[in-house]
């Protein structure tokens, strides 16, 4: 508590928290001086998160960034909006003299009561108050010593200002002179690439007491496949999601009722996890969107109303029953608020710390997807588990107190967030050829020391790829779609095959230029399809743990994983002749997506830098393209929506093109020529090719 209390007063000295705003409209018309652009990606899930107390974009950044994606690369999005709620009544002193209240400071709130009166938003920043970013990771260019997760994104931001920068109010809003230091942490270990931890610490800087306080996130939870159903549809999108809570595990959650169920199958879960002050009653309401007729799910329009939803209470006195579960679990649209507390009182200088996290899951077994099983909340809560044990690090039963053989770093308090990990991902490089790939990696791994036992517990490594046309699906599921080709462990042990490494482990050593790794292994996939994108990983496992009755980790598949097309490597050869495939190309050749933009063909064959020159028949240019090594297609529509992430490598001497113009417009069925010019050399080569529509 004392080092958190000081790493919060620390960064208020450095922070001025003004309300100097840049202009930027968001769909409620905030002047914003704020930073929206960091999103986790490390694991498996995808949340926006902001340094003025939002959660997710309202799809105002859609498709650029996740709006609570799972899993990474799917386009099945969770959220909508959401926001951090802090409420409490301002006192002069600790036995409540003077007292007035309840105020809720808001981060977002229902749409329904912006239009009356304003809400949400009510956290402002400093300047230079932006979403920072750090990582454990040793290859991340964020790593940093002091990071607790994969990727740590942490912020500053209060609610004491009444006005943006441009002079205009935040209506409504009564300050309860907070500052809030804001961390988010992320893994990207297969057990705990499902959740996100939300940990805020909340400081109270006014000279009043703050008390009766109640601290909670409230989400616009919105489960849908974008892929399927655009956000921009409107109601088609936002009206289809059922809810529920689970008190033991204290977890909100929301489903696809009866949208997009059967691409989406999925639950979102919003879960407290604990506090700084052993009082953690958590408490659960939802409403619904623009309700203010009924008193049971009406959505609050004032301050009062939103601290009586944050005690639990869905009307005056009516908390959760059997009658509502069964109610909302049924399609509607709703929000839905999980706080904890009350806490008693935070006294002038004094803070309190609450955690909160985000957990996805697939729905297991194989009921209907539109019901709300025992059954199919199985991952769910197994993942919510697994956000406790994270939350809990050295106290493993989860009792806050260190028992003995707790206290692994020996410094007498409980330290949080300490996960089992699996043997560090060993660095890989991908190599195409043409109908050919060559994986390659390094030893790292088998230096791992796990940070629960404390000894070298590696085994083996696995290969992954994924089969040819895994991207053309309705929705991407990466680590899914990743199937083992090859799995090779250590001698000596009746853990795993007992292989061995030889198969796999080179004479020498391998380097490559600007690379300063050193690879030891190598595995080769033959027999590909030239121009088709595959993806390929490999990770390293351990033996497991009994005495900590673990059994074998083994570390994310998603770290490293490298999109790749084989082809035919850059040549300047002149025997060598250019072509173009598939020739003739028939519209919607199987390895286009939906629509005209996502066609394409390859030049293949071509010079390490040319230029590639396409006419019509009667001579006119049709389209003007440079191609070099480093080319990727990365501004072909295909790519774009197949490949996100920019980071395919092809083999050098291929260039894909998707039958636009340079005056983008699609070309029309007929015979076309080409000609490619070798800039090392100026040789020139023709060819032909013929569309067929």
């Amino acid at each position: 508590m004392k080092n958190n209390l000081l790493i919060l007063l620390t960064a208020i000295l450095l922070i001025s928290f003004t309300s100097d705003h840049d202009d930027r409209t968001s769909r409620l018309n905030k002047i914003l001086k704020d930073d929206n652009s960091h999103y986790t990606n490390v694991g498996n899930i995808g949340i926006t998160v902001t340094n003025f107390g939002t959660i997710g974009h309202g799809f105002g950044l859609w498709p650029q960034q996740p709006n609570c994606e799972y899993p990474i690369g799917s386009g099945i999005e969770h959220i909508f909006d959401g926001g951090l709620w802090i409420g409490g009544y301002i006192s002069n002193n600790e036995n409540g003299s003077g007292r007035i209240g309840p105020f809720v400071s808001t981060g977002a709130v229902d749409a329904s009561s912006v239009s009356t009166r304003g809400g949400g938003f009510e956290y402002t920043n400093g300047a230079t108050s932006l979403v920072k970013e750090r990582s454990s990771l040793i290859d991340s260019k964020f790593f940093s010593p002091s990071a607790i997760s994969h990727q740590d994104l942490y912020m500053n931001f209060t609610d004491s200002n009444r006005t943006l920068s441009n002079g205009e109010p935040i209506v409504d809003h009564s300050p309860l002179g907070v500052v809030i230091r804001q961390e988010c942490y992320a893994w990207n270990y297969p057990f705990a690439d499902f959740f996100v931890i939300f940990n805020y610490w909340i400081m109270n800087t006014s000279d009043k007491y703050i008390d009766s306080v109640y601290v909670g996130l409230w989400n616009d939870t919105v489960v849908r496949n974008t892929n399927i159903t655009s956000p921009r549809t409107g109601s088609p999108f936002f009206d289809k999601g059922g809810n529920g809570y689970n008190d033991s595990l204290n977890i909100a959650y929301e489903f696809d009722a009866t949208g997009d169920v059967g691409f989406t199958d999925s639950y979102i879960g919003i879960q407290f996890l604990g506090s700084s002050i052993l009082q953690d009653t958590a408490h659960f309401v939802t409403w619904q969107f623009r309700n203010t007729t009924d008193p049971k799910y009406f959505a609050p329009q004032n301050d009062p109303q939103r601290y009586k939803k944050m005690n639990g209470e869905f009307a005056d006195g009516i908390l959760l029953n059997n009658a509502i579960a069964a109610d909302i679990r049924l399609r509607s649209n709703r929000s839905m608020l999980i706080s904890a507390g009350p806490y008693t009182s935070i006294a002038p200088g004094d803070s309190i710390n609450v955690v909160y996290a985000y957990v996805a899951a697939k729905k297991s077994g194989f009921d209907d997807p539109a019901l709300d099983t025992d059954v199919q909340k199985t991952n769910l809560y197994n993942n919510a588990g697994w956000a406790i044990r994270a939350y809990n690090g050295e106290d493993r039963n989860g009792n806050n107190i260190l028992d003995i053989g707790e206290d692994l770093d020996g410094d007498g308090e409980i330290t949080r967030y300490i996960l089992p990990a699996p043997p560090l991902s060993p660095s890989i490089k991908v190599v195409p050829e043409s109908e050919k790939v060559t994986i390659y990696w390094d030893d790292r791994s088998e230096n791992s020391v796990d940070p629960i036992s404390g000894i070298k517990d590696f085994e083996g490594y696995r290969i992954y790829r994924t089969n040819v046309g895994f991207d053309l699906t309705s929705s991407q599921d990466i680590s899914k779609s990743l199937t083992l080709a090859a799995e090779f462990d250590s001698l000596g042990n009746d853990i795993g095959y007992g292989t061995g490494f030889d198969f796999v482990r080179m004479d020498e050593p391998k380097t490559f230029p600007d690379d300063s790794i050193v690879y030891r292994y190598k595995y080769e996939f033959e027999n590909l399809l030239n121009g088709w994108q595959y993806l390929y990983s490999v990770t390293a496992f351990d033996e497991g743990d009994v005495k900590n009755n673990l059994g074998s980790l083994e570390s994310s598949s998603l770290t490293g994983v490298n999109r790749v097309l084989p082809g035919t490597p850059a040549t300047s050869d002149e025997d060598i002749k250019i072509g173009v495939y598939p020739n003739p190309y028939y519209g919607s050749a199987i390895w286009d997506g939906g629509f005209e933009r996502l066609r394409k063909i390859y030049f293949f064959n071509l010079p390490a830098e040319c230029d590639i020159t396409i006419y019509t028949l009667s001579g006119d240019i049709v389209k003007r393209i440079h191609h070099n090594s480093q080319s990727n297609g990365s501004n072909t529509r295909w790519f774009e929506t197949f490949a996100p992430d920019g980071k395919q490598k092809m083999s050098g001497g291929e260039e894909p093109w998707d039958l636009i113009s340079d005056f983008d417009q699609a070309i029309a069925t007929g015979l076309y020529l080409f000609s490619v010019k070798d800039l090392s050399n100026d040789n020139v080569k023709v060819g032909k090719f013929l569309v067929i529509k």
